[in-house]
């Protein structure tokens, strides 16, 4: 049996696009390639850039069925790889189906999916459980399949005829990195923001899942209250992946003006990773209410805890034993901002209880390393290539 020497990896986004998967690919795809794996990735054509480290082929203008088996049978034959690693968001392919019979369509070649989550594609109106189909096909046809979190291993688990499920998490996407001679309030002033005033944090694109009304009605239940709270919208508003975001996204500005917050929301646009480092420290609490839940596959949550902040997040699904309620994060129930807020006075006023809360998140993040995911993800790439 021949070692393993070639990856190829399909993704949807890959830097410079913006988004949590092109991050998570670039990191992945890096560090495996210094683990001695020739690293080839296939993506859209947003993403050609003369930086890459690795050999990127961004040639995909669309996600459909002739456009994805024409270049992937290419680079195939071109390349030779030993397995092909699917990022699989569906968001990401533009919930085209094409890359979910990937697998079939290349029966002989061993190909590994990373789910980032288990979204249904688009197939036609009214298409019902076909859609949810359509990601079962993908993970019963790979040789091995990884899960980001427990929910979605446990949810792949219940189908039948599945291969071997690997849960492997994902990391920050952002280096913690602190711009030399950082000054808090030198960079408070830099976005408007008070010297001594509460400032909340929210770092990630905006979506339907991430409660951005929750957010914006949370600010506006403190500011009422008489606290002089301000809302710090780290990175960019949207992703490149989703055309709905654009319609969300105004949805929340309009809400902001609704309330009269447009003093105290501000927004920092794309960082660097030391920026987004200092957009962390000058904050108090980082504030992530997602609709659906606190869960590990969030990139948003991996760098919050990275960074070391007070966290306050929503009940996930299911429990999550890492992520227990006053001892590493706060959790109140999805869709409540008066909850949101409730929380995030309580914390403001207990300065002790934010200490404790910033030292716990930071030592949980160190279970999430690069390194090892990197290693992990590579032993999965090995024993699928071997099953050839």
């Amino acid at each position: 049996m021949s070692p393993l020497r070639r990856c190829l990896m399909v993704t949807g986004e890959y830097p410079p696009m913006q988004g949590g998967v092109a991050d998570f690919s670039q990191i992945l795809a890096e560090l495996l390639q210094a683990l001695g794996l020739e690293m080839h990735i296939l993506t859209s054509s947003e993403a050609a850039s003369s930086t890459h480290q690795v050999d990127v082929h961004p040639v995909m203008g669309h996600w459909g069925w002739r456009e994805l088996y024409g270049q992937t049978a290419a680079l195939i034959a071109q390349l030779r790889p030993d397995v092909v690693n699917i990022q699989y968001q569906a968001a990401a392919f533009g919930l085209h189906p094409a890359v979910n019979a990937l697998p079939l369509r290349f029966r002989q070649m061993p190909m590994v999916a990373t789910f980032h989550d288990l979204r249904v594609p688009y197939l036609f109106p009214k298409a019902g459980p076909l859609r949810q189909q359509a990601v079962w096909l993908l993970a019963r046809r790979s040789r091995a399949v990884i899960a980001t979190n427990a929910e979605d291993v446990a949810a792949l688990k219940k189908q039948r005829r599945m291969p071997p499920i690997h849960e492997i998490p994902i990391g920050s996407n952002v280096t913690c990195r602190l711009p030399d001679g950082f000054d808090r309030a030198q960079w408070r002033a830099t976005w408007g923001l008070p010297r001594a005033g509460l400032v909340l944090c929210y770092f990630g694109f905006l979506n339907a899942t991430k409660g951005g009304e929750d957010l914006v009605r949370c600010l506006a239940y403190l500011v009422r209250g008489g606290i002089d709270a301000h809302l710090l919208m780290v990175g960019g508003a949207v992703g490149a992946s989703d055309p709905a975001n654009e319609a969300y996204l105004a949805s929340v500005l309009t809400l902001i003006t609704e309330l009269g917050l447009q003093a105290r929301v501000h927004w920092t646009d794309y960082l660097s990773d030391s920026e987004v480092s200092a957009a962390f420290g000058l904050s108090d609490i980082c504030v992530l209410p997602y609709r659906d839940g606190v869960s590990l596959r969030r990139g948003s949550l991996m760098a919050a805890l990275a960074h070391g902040l007070p966290i306050i997040s929503t009940e996930p699904t299911s429990p999550i034993s890492c992520l227990r309620d006053g001892e590493t994060i706060r959790l109140v129930p999805a869709g409540n901002a008066m909850a949101l807020s409730r929380a995030a006075e309580a914390l403001w006023r207990d300065p002790e209880t934010r200490a404790r809360l910033s030292v716990s998140a930071k030592a949980l993040s160190e279970r999430f390393s690069w390194s090892q995911i990197a290693e992990q993800t590579l032993e999965v790439l090995h024993a699928a290539a071997r099953s050839a």
